[in-house]
C-alpha cells in the first residue's frame, strides 16, 4: 500500500523529501521521495533496518535536521527548527543526572510553558509523575533508579509540556522484556488520554503491531523510501494477549517479516 495524496489541509506531512549528506567520500543519499501524511492523533511506528533513515526522518520532525529536498509540514507550515510543540524521547533517557526525578520535568515545563504560575505547574508535574507511576520517587536522582523508570521520567516530562507531536526513538530498545511490555501499555493509556500524535522508531514488530494505528515500513540505505505502509485493524484499548489471538495478528506479523527478511534483507542484522 502506498501513501495517500499529500494535501495543505494535512496535520503533518512529508512532500518529496530527500536527504543528502556531505561526506568526504561525496554525496550520500539517505532518503528519497519520501510522501507521507499524518493525521493528527494518530500512532504511527517506523520499521526497517538499521541505515534505512528512520531517526533521519524523525529528526526532520523534531527539527533537528532539514530536508536536502522537499519539506517536512506542520499545520502547512515548513519544520524549521526545534518546538515545545514537538517532543522526543531518546532510548538513553537523555535525563540530567544532577536533578531529580521532580526537577527534571518540573525544568521542561517551567521552560516551555513559561505562562503557568507555580501553583499550576507543580500540578501538572504531579499529575504526569503519577500517571508513569513516580510520585514516590519523586526525589531520587537518575543514578538511584531503574532503567524502566528512567525511561517513565523522560515520557513524563515529554508529555507535560503539552506536545502536538511526540517522537519516540526506539525508548524501550534497551529494556528488559516484562518492564518493555509494561511501558508499552502505559504509553497507550497516556496517549488515548492525552492523544498526542506520536511517531516512533522501533525494531520490534510485535510492540508496533501493538501500539500502531499504521506501520511505516522502510526499504533499506542508502536512498532509503518508504516500501510499504501496514494499517493495523485492532479495536482500541488493546491488550496483548486479545490481538495476538486474532487471526490477522500472525497474518500481518508474517507480512512484516516477509518486507523485512526476504523482500529487503539486511546482511548484517
Amino acid at each position: 500500500m502506498t501513501a495517500p495524496p499529500t494535501s495543505t489541509a494535512a496535520f503533518l506531512d512529508f512532500r518529496n523529501v530527500g536527504q543528502v549528506f556531505q561526506t568526504r567520500r561525496g554525496p550520500f543519499e539517505a532518503l528519497r521521495d519520501i510522501n507521507l501524511q499524518v493525521q493528527q492523533g494518530e500512532f504511527l511506528c517506523v520499521i526497517g533496518h538499521s541505515g534505512c533513515g528512520k531517526s533521519t526522518l524523525l529528526n526532520m520532525v523534531s527539527g533537528f535536521l532539514q530536508p536536502s529536498s522537499g519539506s517536512v509540514n506542520l499545520h502547512g507550515t515548513p519544520i524549521q527548527q526545534p518546538g515545545p510543540d514537538r517532543m522526543v524521547v531518546f532510548q538513553n533517557y537523555s535525563l540530567l543526572p544532577w536533578l531529580t526525578v521532580w526537577q527534571n520535568v518540573e525544568m521542561a515545563v517551567r521552560s516551555a510553558r513559561p505562562e503557568l504560575d507555580g501553583s499550576t505547574r507543580r500540578n501538572v508535574v504531579a499529575h504526569h509523575l503519577e500517571m508513569v507511576g513516580l510520585m514516590d520517587a519523586r526525589t531520587k536522582r537518575p543514578a538511584q533508579i531503574s532503567g524502566g523508570m528512567r525511561q517513565r521520567v523522560a515520557i513524563a516530562r515529554a508529555l507535560a509540556v503539552s506536545p502536538e507531536v511526540l517522537i519516540l526513538d526506539e525508548p524501550f530498545g534497551a529494556l528488559d522484556a516484562i518492564t518493555k511490555e509494561e511501558l508499552q501499555e502505559e504509553l497507550l493509556t497516556i496517549w488515548q488520554e492525552q492523544q498526542p500524535t506520536v511517531l516512533m522508531i522501533t525494531h520490534d514488530i510485535d510492540e508496533a503491531l501493538f501500539l500502531a494505528d499504521r506501520i511505516v515500513m522502510m526499504t533499506n540505505g542508502p536512498s532509503a523510501t518508504i516500501g510499504e505502509i501496514l494499517d493495523v485493524p485492532f479495536e482500541r484499548p488493546r491488550g496483548y494477549e486479545a490481538i495476538q489471538d486474532d487471526p490477522r495478528y500472525g497474518q500481518l506479523r508474517n507480512h512484516a517479516l516477509d518486507f523485512l527478511y526476504r523482500r529487503y534483507a539486511h546482511d548484517v542484522d
